[in-house]
């Protein structure tokens, strides 16, 4: 009876291993084979699924910088990893006060939208560039800044975006007038002259510390109030007095030139070239005219002395 029972306890181990061993040795339950060249590989109906289509956007230069006024140009690429042709429609978000062209195709024309084949092999996309012009209304200036604009591509339930950076950098620019537009006055000799020029900021910052100078000929004259302008906001105006002497004496009548001058670190305008017209002074036309009575009276005089003989 002991031996017996012994005998089925045996038996049942042995059935035990056998049906352990036989699943470890069994292919289907493995999680990998184990192929010829000793790599491992997925069962067949464990392979991994094919790749979604996926669109991807891509700009080399997504920030660009310019000065206020100008325009900006961005190249972004379209990845196509799809596996059929699809249209793309094209659409942008942009700043106020600005306007945007999308241009696309040989020759460049504006677009609303690409048709896109899909990749000619496996592993590389199908490639469509675009240009995007981010541009300012014709008649504003931006203030320097960063502006930001969204390329937004979809088609269907594929959606993607991508966001280029406008840099705005200020223009520093003045000129330089008279008050009345004429480029000519007249000066006596010896005498104080008034000039009044106007300095207008045409640019998008301020200019600062202002300072003016003259070209003229040599014993002249010429001063200026105030003496610097500290800051001109854009788009203001600064009155500056000038006053031009010529030497008294030396100074022959006719007309002479002299250069007035404006600037500063940030920027320097032409300057202005005046015409100077010297008039003879009062003083020598009543010197002149009691020489003509002197002389008259003296012939008036010896006319008479000889008539009388």
């Amino acid at each position: 009876m002991t031996k017996s029972r012994a005998v089925h306890y045996f038996l049942c181990f042995a059935l035990l291993f056998a049906i352990v061993g036989g699943l470890a040795g069994n292919p289907v339950v493995q999680a990998a084979q184990q192929g010829s060249n000793g790599s491992f590989s997925l069962p067949p109906n464990q392979e991994q699924p094919s790749p979604e289509d996926k669109l991807e956007l891509k700009c080399v230069l997504p920030v660009l910088s310019g000065k206020s006024g100008e325009s900006f140009t961005f190249e972004v690429n379209l990845e196509w990893w799809g596996s059929e042709s699809r249209r793309f429609d094209l659409t942008t978000t942009i700043p106020p006060d600005w306007s945007a062209t999308i241009l696309a195709g040989y020759p460049e024309r504006q677009v609303l939208a690409v048709e896109i084949e899909p990749p000619a092999a496996p592993g590389y996309p199908r490639t469509e560039t675009v240009k995007v012009t981010l541009a300012p209304l014709s008649w504003k200036f931006p203030e320097p800044g960063e502006y930001i604009m969204t390329l937004e591509v979809t088609s269907g339930d594929i959606r993607e975006s991508i966001e280029l950076k406008a840099v705005v950098t200020a223009i520093y620019s003045f000129e330089m007038i008279t008050a009345t537009g004429k480029l000519s006055t007249e000066a006596t000799a010896g005498e104080d002259t008034p000039l009044s020029i106007v300095l207008v900021n045409t640019g998008t910052a301020a200019i600062g510390n202002i300072t003016f100078s003259s070209s003229k000929a040599e014993g002249w004259s010429v001063t200026f109030s105030p003496e610097k302008v500290d800051s001109l906001e854009p788009k203001l105006t600064q009155e500056v007095n000038v006053v031009i002497k010529p030497p008294r004496g030396k100074t022959i009548a006719g007309d002479y030139a002299i250069s007035l001058s404006a600037g500063s670190k940030d920027y320097q305008p032409d300057p202005l070239l005046i015409r100077v017209t010297v008039l003879t002074p009062a003083i020598w036309g009543w010197v002149g005219i009691i020489i003509v009575v002197v002389v008259i009276a003296g012939l008036g005089a010896l006319f008479w002395r000889l008539g009388r003989r």
